[in-house]
C-alpha cells in the first residue's frame, strides 16, 4: 500500500523535533495536503499538537505497547485518506526501552515502517561538529535511512555555510534551516510540554509554526523524500476485526476477546461487555437494545487518551460520550460505563473539588457497580483526596505530589480476576507520573509490576497508574 511518509528524529530530547514535526504538518496542510500526524512512543501531549496542526486525530506508534506486528497496520489506519504521514520521533533517534538495544525507539519504528528519517540538529552552539553527529547517526544502524538534515536555531551566515559544506561531504542534504525564534517555544512543566488543550494561544502557535517551516524548509524536497518511501505490506488495523466478529452491538454479555488480540482489544472488550451487562441489568425492556453509554472524562484536566480506545469502544457497541469533570454537573444521561484516562488533575484539583455534584454522582455510580476504568489521573480523581483536596472518595486511598518522577515501560501481570483481567494475564504498558497513593494497592490489586502490587480492582472497578494501549 502506498503511503508517502517520513520520520522526524534528533540526537536527543530538546533538539526541536516537536517544533519541526508539528510545523511541517501545519505547513503541508496549508499547502493543500491531507496530513496524518504520528508520534513514536506512548506520549499523549505531542499528538495533541499534531491533531491541531493536521485537523485529524494524532496517533501513536509504539512497538512496546502494541507489538511490532501492529505498527504498520496502525500507521495505515491512522493515515487513511492522507496524502502524507509525518512521524515525530521520541528522545534520541536510537533511544528505546532500556536493556533492549533500542526496542521501541524512533530508529526501530522507522525500520518497521521503512520510513526515511529527517534528522533535526540544534546547531545554536556548534559548527562542523554537527556533521560529525549526523555521520554517527547515519552510520550507526544500516537499517535506518537518514534522507536529510534540518538545522534548528540556525541563521544564514558563515557558520551555516560551514555546517552545510561538512554535511554535503557526507551526502546528507540540508533540507532547511529554522532560525532562532523565542515565540515558537512551548512551555513545559513536571511531565513535559503543556497540553495543547490547556493553552488558549495554541491555534496561533500552530499557525506561526507552519508559517516559519514553510518559509525556511524545502517542502518540495521533504515531500520528495516522503514519496521515496516504499509501499507498505499489510492491511490497515480495524477495531471491529481486533475485537472479533462476535463482540459487537446487540450482545448482552461479554464475548471475551482471544488472548492474541492485543491488550487494548482484550481489556476494552471486557469493559464494553460489562457495560452491556449493566445496561441489561438496569434498563427497561424498551431500551435494553440501546447502545450502552460509556462516559469518557475530557476537558483540560483529562487530555490523555488514545483515539483507538474510543474506536474500540464504539466497535464493541458502546456510545462514547465525553464529559468535563471540571464543569459538568453530572455524568452523561444513561451512563453504563466510565473511563477516566490520564491528564493533570494535580493542576486543577481545586476546580475538580469544587464540582461537588459531579463528584457525588461519580462516587454513587462507582458504588452502584457501574463498570469503571481509571488510569493515572483517573486513579487520583477517584481517590479520597489529592494533596489534601477532597475528591471523589470512591477508592480507599489518598494521593500526593512526590519529588520523584516515575517513568517506566513495564510488563504488568494481573494478580487476580477483575473487571479487565484474568489472573496471570500480562500486558505491556507505561507509567509517567509524579504522584503517589497511600496505600499503593488495595486489598485486590490491579497489577503486579516488578514484583510489587499496585492499583485497585474488583469485579466493577480497575484503577491504577498504568496506561495500556
Amino acid at each position: 500500500m502506498s503511503l508517502p511518509r517520513l520520520a522526524v528524529a534528533a540526537p536527543s530530547t530538546g533538539s526541536g523535533k516537536t517544533t519541526i514535526a508539528t510545523g511541517l504538518m501545519a505547513a503541508l496542510r496549508s499547502a493543500g495536503h491531507v496530513v496524518s500526524g504520528h508520534k513514536v512512543g506512548p506520549d499523549y501531549i505531542d499528538p495533541g499538537y499534531h491533531a491541531l496542526a493536521t485537523g485529524r486525530p494524532g496517533r501513536n506508534l509504539d512497538p512496546h505497547l502494541v507489538g511490532e506486528s501492529r505498527v504498520v497496520p496502525l500507521l495505515l489506519h491512522g493515515a487513511a485518506g492522507a496524502d502524507v504521514a509525518v512521524i515525530e520521533g521520541v528522545m534520541g533517534l536510537y533511544d528505546g526501552r532500556l536493556g533492549t538495544d533500542g526496542f521501541a525507539s524512533t530508529a526501530h519504528v522507522s525500520s518497521l515502517t521503512s520510513s526515511p528519517v529527517v534528522l533535526v540538529l540544534d546547531v545554536a552552539r556548534m559548527s562542523r561538529s554537527a556533521a560529525a553527529i549526523a555521520a554517527g547517526m547515519a552510520g550507526f544502524d544500516p537499517s535506518v535511512r537518514i534522507g536529510g538534515v534540518v538545522l534548528n536555531r540556525c541563521s544564514p551566515g558563515r557558520n551555516a555555510d560551514e555546517i552545510r559544506r561538512a554535511l554535503d561531504g557526507l551526502g546528507l542534504p540540508v533540507l532547511g534551516m529554522l532560525p532562532p525564534d523565542p515565540s515558537l517555544a512551548t512551555p513545559s512543566r513536571h511531565l513535559g510540554l503543556v497540553p495543547v488543550d490547556e493553552r488558549d494561544e495554541s491555534v496561533a502557535l500552530i499557525e506561526r509554526l507552519g508559517e516559519q517551516v514553510a518559509a525556511h524548509l524545502d517542502l518540495s524536497a521533504l515531500l520528495e523524500l516522503a514519496r521515496s518511501a516504499p509501499d507498505l505490506d499489510g492491511d490497515p488495523w480495524d477495531p471491529v476485526v481486533a475485537l472479533g466478529e462476535g463482540d459487537r452491538v446487540g450482545f448482552d454479555t461479554a464475548s471475551l476477546v482471544p488472548h492474541d488480540a492485543g491488550s487494548t482489544s482484550a481489556t476494552v472488550g471486557r469493559a464494553a461487555g460489562a457495560a452491556r451487562r449493566r445496561r441489561v441489568e438496569t434498563n427497561t425492556v424498551d431500551d435494553a437494545n440501546a447502545r450502552p453509554v460509556v462516559a469518557v472524562a475530557g476537558g483540560r484536566a483529562f487530555t490523555f487518551r488514545y483515539p483507538e480506545t474510543e474506536e474500540l469502544l464504539t466497535a464493541a457497541g458502546c456510545e462514547v460520550v465525553a464529559f468535563d469533570p471540571m464543569t459538568d454537573p453530572a455524568l452523561p444521561v444513561g451512563t453504563r460505563g466510565i473511563y477516566l484516562g490520564g491528564g493533570f488533575p494535580e493542576m486543577y484539583a481545586a476546580e475538580l473539588a469544587a464540582n461537588r455534584s459531579l463528584l457525588r454522582d461519580l462516587r454513587e455510580a462507582v458504588e452502584a457497580g457501574v463498570p469503571t476504568v481509571a488510569e493515572c489521573a483517573g486513579l487520583l480523581y477517584l481517590a479520597e483526596a489529592l494533596d489534601g483536596v477532597p475528591l471523589a472518595g470512591a477508592l480507599p486511598a489518598r494521593a500526593a505530589m512526590s519529588e520523584r518522577l516515575t517513568l517506566r515501560y513495564p510488563v504488568a501481570t494481573a494478580p487476580s480476576d477483575s473487571l479487565l483481567t484474568r489472573a496471570g494475564e500480562q500486558v505491556t504498558g507505561h507509567e509517567f507520573h509524579r504522584t503517589t497513593t497511600s496505600p499503593s494497592a488495595g486489598a485486590q490489586a490491579a497489577w503486579s509490576v516488578d514484583g510489587a502490587e499496585t492499583g485497585f480492582s474488583s469485579d466493577t472497578v480497575h484503577a491504577s497508574y498504568l496506561h495500556v494501549a
